[in-house]
This record gives structure tokens, C-alpha cells and sequence, in this order.
């Protein structure tokens, strides 16, 4: 069983001596809120896109993917409304001048929600709490604080033009949305998805990677019929619950939250949160959002280009399609999976940490590990290892004796490390170990192909 106790120092430090996440930008002293993959973390974030990938574009007659650029036309963000509206309320701190979050502040210090205030109904109840800076000082006024990245394009000073790193990935697929249905020709009900990196300026806690300055979004616009949209809207929540148990995500603490009317997103008629029991508190993992015909109808209104969709049955029929949009991050996505899979348990007096994630999912499925740096295990243990890297993700481990290689194995995760001892040479068998109960069995090497394929599906 994962350790439901886990704090997020014990995760860090795990992830950082292990090789899934470093601070970014260590040797200059780092930077908020930024991340490096290490290889065991890069793998796992592939791991999890391929398997979304697969699962919602490649096993779908009714989606298809997109891969939209980072920068685009300014009027783009105009038109969706994060050039007037995409922003958070921040205070300073009057001696040190560092700015916090105005709506965390409140609900820190009062368990009460303030998405959907205004400016002038968080300053009333930043005053009426009397509520002060982490430090102790007065605060400013809440501001208004555009979270999106500005940068400039063009050759000299006078020629450049203002352009935002993306916020999300979403509008690419709106503005692409006729391009696809021409050269896709797929008739309603059907999804657009893409994987990609979205930016924002957050002045916020980064509780390690749950909340970045770049982060990677899995989202999908699924197009419906307006009459429809409930029907969809229950089958993603459904998709959504069983790619996370099938992922690793501990079910018993995922929990729907249906967001109320007032905390609504502006382009959203209804949306449900689903949040993980995370270590600093329940908060967001993933969101489903009803964007009814939002997006598509601003877009036509400001490019004037025609967005509509044309009824096969009735060519004379022409409607905007509604949205509904489940919308995933892969670096929460894997923060829920670590935390899922991560375990101590007492063995022989010693303490065991165990990341028990799903084969699927691990970074390696297999170990090869040669008893000794002998030649004639190595010459054994090497075949062995490139036949199983042909098809399974395998690591070679050789430093160390067994007992701290087998450890350093269920601390990434393996699910299987391979023995090769001095019986081998005699026999061609080798020793399997499972990571899960420690049972140990001796397989023919001419039998691993098979052994695995049944385990590893």
C-alpha cells in the first residue's frame, strides 16, 4: 500500500538522489518555481504522454491530435479574452516588497474560496480580517497582475512587436478548428487534442512541481452538439476517473469538486475539478470544463473568419459547436503518481522505500543486475540486457553488491531485476526478483521474452 503520510520533503529529496526532478538553475543559486527533469523523471513524463497519447489520438476514431505553436498573433489572446481578464489579485508586503497572492491569503487564513471576487471585495476582506504579510508588515492594495509572459519579435528596437508565450494550448486548437475539419473530415462528435508547453507569470508557493512558471497540458476541445454536451460531458468524467486509476493515481484520493456557479471560469457554463490529496492540502489535479460555444463564436466575431460547422444531413444547417474540455498537466499528473506510489515498510530492521507505480508507468521495468563485475558474468549479463532493451525499458546495474542494488531498484520503481550469478553460466537461468513482495523465482534465459510479455503488458 502507497504511504498515505508521505511529505513533500521525503518526495524531493527522493526525487533529487534518485534522478526525477532537480532545482532548476542549482549551480547559480536556482530560480522559483523552475524544474529539471532528470532520466528517470524525462522517461516517466514520457511514459505518461505516450499513454495519454495513445489512449485519447491513436486508439480513437474520433480524435485527432495537434501540435500548435508556442507563439502566436497577439490578437489571438485578445480575442479569448486573456489580454483584459487573465490575471490574479496581488498585494505587496510595504517593508520587504514581496508580493503574494491576495485570494491565497484569504483563504489561508480562512478555508473560504475567493475565485470569481473582485478587486474591491478582496481588498474589504483583507481589511476586515486585518490580515498582514507572511513577515508581519502591512500590505498593498490588491492589484490587478496579467499572468501571461510578454517577449517581443522583430530586428531592431523600432520594428518590435509584442507577443505572449501561450497560457495554454487551448486556442491553438480553436483557431485551427476549421483547418482540421477540412482536412480531417470528421463529423460531430468529435475532440482535437495536443500536448504541449503553456507559461504563467505566477507569483506564487511552487510546492516543488505542482505549480510552475512552464508546465506541459494534455487538453483536448471535444466538439458536440449543444444538445449533447451533458452526455459527453459525463462520459469524459468517466474517461478521466479510469485513466487515472490505470495510470497509478491513487483513486481513494481523487475527489470531484463541481465548481459553483459564482467561481466559474468566464467562458465555462460548468466545470468539475478533480482534486488529489496532496501533502500541502486537496488541490486541482486535472479540470473538465463546458466552454460552450465560447471560443469558437469570439474568434469568428474578431477575425471574421467563419467558424461554423455545416450539418452532413442538412447542408443548409450551420452551427458553432460547444466544447467540452478535459484539460490534464503532465507535471501534476506525475506529482499524483509519485505520491500514489510511494511506500515504507520495515524490513529485517531496516526501512524499505518502495515506489510501487504501475509497470507501465516506471521509468524501468527491468533491472539487469550481474552478481559480480567478473568477465564471465558480464559476458553473460550483457546479451541478456540488449535482448531486453529490444522490448522492455531496462537498466544495467553493476555497482555495489546486490542487496544495495536491489534497493536502489525499488527506489526508481523497477518491477523486476534480473540475477545473473555464477549458476547462470552453468545453467542459463537467471533469478527474477520482484519488487512488490520480494519473491524471487529462476527463469530460462531463452524463456524471459515470454516470462515478461505476460507481466508487462
Amino acid at each position: 500500500m502507497a504511504d498515505t503520510n508521505v511529505t513533500m520533503e521525503k518526495l524531493t529529496a527522493l526525487a533529487k538522489k534518485r534522478g526525477f526532478v532537480y532545482p532548476g538553475s542549482a549551480i547559480y543559486g536556482g530560480l522559483a518555481n523552475s524544474w529539471d527533469y532528470g532520466p528517470l523523471g524525462a522517461q516517466m513524463r514520457m511514459n505518461i504522454k505516450r499513454d495519454w497519447w495513445k489512449q485519447v489520438i491513436e486508439s480513437r476514431a474520433d480524435m485527432v491530435g495537434l501540435d500548435g505553436a508556442i507563439l502566436m498573433n497577439p490578437k489571438v489572446w485578445e480575442a479569448s479574452g486573456h489580454v483584459a481578464g487573465f490575471s490574479d489579485p496581488l498585494v505587496e508586503d510595504m517593508e520587504t516588497h514581496k508580493r503574494y497572492r491576495a485570494d491565497h491569503l484569504i483563504e489561508e487564513a480562512t478555508g473560504e474560496s475567493v475565485d470569481g471576487w473582485s478587486l474591491e471585495k478582496i481588498a474589504a476582506k483583507l481589511a476586515e480580517l486585518g490580515l498582514q504579510s507572511p513577515d508581519g508588515n502591512s500590505l498593498s492594495a490588491p492589484k490587478s497582475f496579467n499572468l501571461m509572459f510578454e517577449t517581443a519579435i522583430g530586428k531592431t528596437e523600432d520594428s518590435k512587436e509584442s507577443v505572449y508565450l501561450r497560457p495554454e494550448t487551448a486556442q491553438a486548437i480553436f483557431v485551427n478548428f476549421k483547418n482540421v475539419l477540412n482536412t480531417s473530415r470528421k463529423r460531430l462528435p468529435f475532440g482535437i487534442g495536443q500536448i504541449g508547453k503553456a507559461f504563467r507569470n505566477e507569483i506564487t508557493p511552487g510546492n516543488f512541481i505542482f505549480r510552475t512558471l512552464e508546465f506541459e497540458q494534455m487538453e483536448i476541445e471535444y466538439f458536440v452538439e449543444e444538445e449533447d454536451w451533458e452526455k459527453q460531458f459525463e462520459a469524459w468524467v468517466g474517461w478521466m476517473e479510469g485513466w487515472a486509476e490505470s495510470v497509478g493515481i491513487d483513486k481513494a484520493r481523487l475527489h470531484r469538486l463541481e465548481v459553483p456557479d459564482e467561481s466559474l471560469a468566464h467562458y465555462s457554463k460548468r466545470t468539475i475539478d478533480f482534486e488529489f490529496e496532496f501533502p500541502f492540502g486537496t488541490k486541482e489535479l486535472w479540470g473538465l470544463a463546458y466552454r460552450t460555444s465560447f471560443d469558437l463564436t469570439n474568434h469568428e466575431t474578431a477575425s471574421g473568419e467563419n467558424m461554423k460547422y455545416t450539418d452532413p444531413n442538412d447542408g443548409a444547417r450551420k452551427i458553432i459547436p460547444h466544447v467540452i474540455e478535459p484539460s490534464m498537466g503532465v507535471d501534476r499528473t506525475l506529482l499524483a503518481i509519485m505520491l500514489s506510489a510511494y511506500s515504507e515498510e520495515e524490513v529485517n530492521g531496516d526501512t524499505r522505500i518502495v515506489m510501487r507505480f504501475k509497470p507501465h508507468m516506471a521509468p524501468y521495468q527491468i533491472a539487469v543486475l550481474p552478481l559480480s563485475k567478473k568477465p564471465e558474468l558480464q559476458e553473460v549479463a550483457r546479451p541478456v540486457f540488449e535482448a531486453l532493451a529490444t522490448k522492455f525499458r531496462t537498466d544495467y546495474d553493476q555497482t555495489q553488491s546486490i542487496g544495495k542494488r536491489y534497493r536502489r531498484q525499488d527506489e526508481i520503481g523497477t518491477p523486476y531485476c534480473v540475477t545473473v550469478d555464477f549458476e547462470t553460466v552453468e545453467d542459463k537461468a537467471v533469478t527474477i526478483r520482484d519488487r512488490d513482495t520480494m519473491e524471487q523465482v529462476r527463469v530460462r534465459i531463452a524463456d524471459l521474452d515470454t516470462w515478461f510479455a505476460e507481466k508487462l503488458v
